[in-house]
């Protein structure tokens, strides 16, 4: 992790490009409108707000060892999180065909 400026970004860069997607999804099948899509969106908004408060109070302020272990865990979190809402969004995408 090169810091916690870059950690920030890294979340707002990968949750943008699920909504992002899901703006796609539904301009390009526009008869396809669910509540589905706007709960996935809600959601993915939901995630980020919940990483951004979980990289801006770390455990154990004290101990630099701790705090990377936190860090480590708050990205892989990220990346199981974003790779989930992209499943989500493919299995409603497979669903509306």
């Amino acid at each position: 992790m090169a810091s916690v400026r870059e950690l920030k970004k890294d979340i707002d860069y990968l949750i943008f490009e699920v909504i992002s997607d899901c703006f796609v999804y539904s301009n390009v099948h526009p008869e396809n409108k669910s509540d589905e899509l706007t709960e996935l969106i809600s959601d993915a908004v939901e995630f980020r707000n919940d990483l951004i408060a979980r990289v801006n109070n770390p455990d154990g302020k004290d101990n630099p060892k701790i705090v990377k272990a936190y860090y480590k865990s708050v990205e892989k979190d990220l990346i199981t999180g974003v790779d989930k809402l992209f499943e989500r969004l493919s299995t409603i995408s497979v669903k509306k065909k």
